[in-house]
């Protein structure tokens, strides 16, 4: 452990370390936090991912009460050993119909969702008697999707599928952010003949607030029949197209377009972020993949999703069902909110209700955020990547003028902090 202590020294040395708070109680966007020393405040929060506002919402937290009452905390296994609960079945349908693909899995997070993809596509699962899987996989990444995605990606070709079943290898590129081009180069470059394709991207970058290009990379992929493009849509449910379906409804689409192209269409669906919950599901028209994404290692090796967590997606999936005027809402808080940044010569990048906003290089994001909480109001500081930023989520519960408090007090901080050099 003598490295591990060497290091975080270091860490902490270099100020890598995250500043932490806890939180004390909430209501709507206003929280009670205590800070490392002990001290509470409260503030103004643009951290969370809580988008329509829905995890304080009461036929929320009921429905998770309710859950509790009938089934208990914990479902206490696997769903393969001991079966699922009605609600999980409720809760796949609704995702099912509420994405337009007929076939839904749950699972605990993105993570677990992501790799299990991998497993099930990639390696079929479990070896059967006389079957042969001979066919090479090919997958293509944006090189800024989410750290799920990259995990999954980076494991494809050495987990389970592949230790126990022998299955081929698994062959993975990156290509340019958002670069329909470069994705071409790319599959011209290294698909091979017999190989499978698959391409995976986030539909809203978690970092950059911006969007995929679906319709361009539909029309490269139909160039290559057969081949699987996933949309991670963990930020884009709830928040893009008119009714908060996410990226296809944005463009006007529905993924049996993509079917009608020869493009196998999956779709991701986490719970973290408009679902007031936990959990992930993917979503597919192919009914063959279902039954090997529930025996992948992640479903069978952990629990099912708990019925609370599980009560609660579903009744926020038919709330945003049901009311789409809070998607409605959402969305014209990211137009002011990105206007006013603009008028106040900020320059945040993307087009989401994710807002990054690049500060100049003189400024510390971790500075900058706290001497924001002087001002009572707590944004996220991210300092460790590239281009350093503050990242802002603006959900469907922010007022105007608590988005215009927000905006006076980041030019008041950047004031304080940013000394331009005047030349001679």
């Amino acid at each position: 452990m003598q490295v591990v202590k060497e290091y975080v020294q270091r860490w902490y040395e270099s100020g890598l370390d995250p500043d932490e708070y806890i939180c004390h109680r909430k209501n709507g966007n206003i929280v009670e936090i205590e800070d490392a020393t002990g001290k509470r405040q409260v503030v103004l929060t643009f951290c969370t991912n809580d988008v329509l506002g829905l995890t304080q919402d009461e036929s929320v937290k009921q429905a998770a009460i309710d859950a509790i009452l009938q089934y208990g905390t914990s479902n206490s296994s696997c769903s393969v050993l001991s079966g699922r609960i009605d609600l999980h079945r409720q809760l796949e349908d609704e995702v099912s119909a509420f994405k337009h693909l007929p076939h839904t899995q749950l699972f605990l997070n993105a993570w677990m969702a992501m790799q299990a993809l991998m497993d099930a596509f990639c390696h079929l699962a479990i070896p059967v008697p006389g079957f042969q899987h001979t066919r090479e996989t090919l997958i293509l990444t944006d090189v800024l999707n989410h750290g799920c995605i990259v995990s999954a990606i980076a494991n494809a070709g050495t987990r389970s599928g592949k230790l126990f079943g022998h299955s081929p290898r698994v062959r993975v590129r990156a290509y340019r952010h958002c670069d329909v081009q470069d994705l071409a180069r790319k599959l011209q470059r290294y698909v091979r003949p017999d190989d499978r394709i698959m391409v995976v991207s986030d539909a809203v970058f978690s970092m950059d607030g911006d969007i995929a290009p679906l319709p361009d990379m539909i029309d490269v992929l139909s160039n290559y029949p057969g081949s699987v493009l996933v949309m991670d849509e963990a930020h884009a449910s709830g928040a893009l197209g008119a009714t908060g379906r996410g990226i296809y409804e944005y463009f006007n689409l529905k993924p049996q377009d993509a079917i009608n192209r020869g493009v196998i269409p999956l779709i991701m669906t986490t719970f973290s972020k408009f679902g007031a919950s936990v959990g992930a599901a993917i979503s597919t028209h192919i009914a063959e993949l279902k039954p090997l994404l529930s025996v992948s290692p992640t479903s069978i090796g952990t629990c099912s999703l708990a019925p609370p967590l599980t009560a609660a997606a579903l009744q926020c999936i038919r709330i945003v069902r049901d009311q789409p005027e809070r998607v409605t809402r959402l969305q014209e808080n990211t137009q002011y909110l990105r206007s006013r940044l603009k008028a106040h010569d900020f320059l945040a990048i993307g087009e989401t209700n994710v807002v990054p906003v690049m500060l100049p290089p003189e400024i510390n994001p971790k500075i900058y955020a706290r001497e924001l909480l002087d001002y009572g109001v707590w944004v996220s500081p991210i300092w460790f990547i590239a281009k350093p930023r503050v990242r802002i989520t603006v959900n469907a519960l922010h007022t105007r003028e608590e988005m215009d408090r927000l905006v006076t007090s980041m030019a008041k901080v950047r004031d304080l902090l940013y000394e331009p050099t005047i030349s001679a």
